[in-house]
């Protein structure tokens, strides 16, 4: 597996050359070589947890037919939002991407992402989601071949001046979200939301475009967010204030071509357990970044069980008119919000 930002690249990549050790030499009896792409650097828990081992399982299961090229931060070139048209049209082999990054085009991808739909556990959430997936979005992922689809944890509203300690300290802040249903229950509770992709937010919080915004534990410290938002409001309970929904995925050309043997192998590495693994990244992810930022002594607030309730009327809300708004596009939005919660309970109880 290789990943294309490496410290002392430079030195390393002499070595390796006067060794005949180099990337070239290590793939060198590799059948296929897949390049795939994502947003993150890679220091973020979803590429260290989920993507890189990924990529060393495959080739390990494919006993080295299988080379795996990782370009983090969208090395390859465009932005966030056009990692899935890159993953379509086969200018990348794989990659990782957020389908709100690309609004009303896969809306029922949004019942995931309704506020307190999923529960805590993103493991757990992610195998809700790729069941939900499977009955209610395989039309509209036709283009691709889906390897995995997952959500986060409980997301975290970060904060520059203040912690929200109520929902009345929401009123005229202005705070980056991920998707339309984040920046909905946003707006509801009287903040102004801007939307952005996540490598966009440090630049925002540091010329106070922002006044905060909200991201789940795990990618705060790839994005150093705690040194330019110090304040962080957990939600109590047992579902999350809103979510984000995943996908892993490879260009269909790409995995028709390999051979039938190899196909086996990324099968193998597909589908709900896969989908659990990266909803587990970020799980893991979670846990070492809060306790790294308690440590740095940044101010934690949980809100009590009585604000959540009152939070959860607003996230009613903001659901009721989401399944009005699917319901006018033709689809059935009470279906996919009931079978979304079911989803979600089923796991959760597992």
């Amino acid at each position: 597996m290789t990943n294309t930002i490496k410290p002392v690249a430079l030195a390393a990549a002499v070595i390796a050359a006067s060794l005949g050790l180099g990337a070239g030499a290590a793939s060198a009896q590799a059948e296929v070589t897949l390049r795939c792409q994502h947003f993150l650097s890679p220091m973020g828990s979803v590429p260290r947890f989920f993507i890189e081992p990924w990529a060393e399982k495959v080739e390990a299961d494919s006993d080295g037919r299988i080379d795996v090229e990782i370009y983090p931060a969208m090395q390859l070139g465009g932005a966030p939002p056009a990692l899935y048209d890159q993953i379509r049209d086969g200018f990348i082999d794989c990659g990782w991407t957020i389908p709100a990054y690309t609004p009303g085009r896969f809306p029922e991808a949004e019942a995931m992402e309704l506020p307190f739909m999923t529960s805590m556990s993103g493991e757990a959430s992610s195998r809700a989601a790729w069941d939900y997936t499977q009955t209610h979005m395989l039309e509209r992922f036709s283009d691709i071949h889906l390897l995995a689809v997952h959500v986060h944890g409980p997301g975290v509203i970060h904060t520059t001046n203040a912690p929200i300690e109520s929902i009345a300290d929401f009123d005229g802040l202005q705070l980056r979200g991920p998707s339309r249903m984040a920046n909905a229950l946003l707006e509801e509770l009287g903040a102004t939301p801007v939307g952005m992709p996540v490598p966009a937010f440090p630049e925002a919080l540091s010329r106070g475009t922002v006044d905060g915004g909200v991201i789940p534990w795990e990618v705060v410290p790839a994005l150093r967010v705690e040194e330019l938002a110090e304040n962080h409001t957990q939600i109590g309970g047992d579902r999350a204030l809103y979510n984000t929904f995943f996908i892993w995925a490879m260009n269909p050309d790409t995995y028709e071509g390999l051979p039938d043997d190899l196909k086996a192998v990324i099968d193998a590495n597909s589908g709900i357990e896969t989908s659990a693994w990266a909803g587990r990244a970020m799980d893991e992810g979670d846990d070492l970044a809060e306790t790294a930022i308690r440590e740095r002594g940044n101010t934690i607030v949980t809100l009590d069980d009585d604000t959540v309730a009152e939070l959860r009327v607003v996230g009613e809300d903001v659901t009721q008119r989401w399944i009005e708004e699917m319901t006018g596009l033709g689809l059935d939005g009470q279906q996919l919000v009931d079978d979304a919660r079911a989803l979600v309970a089923q796991y959760s109880d597992d």
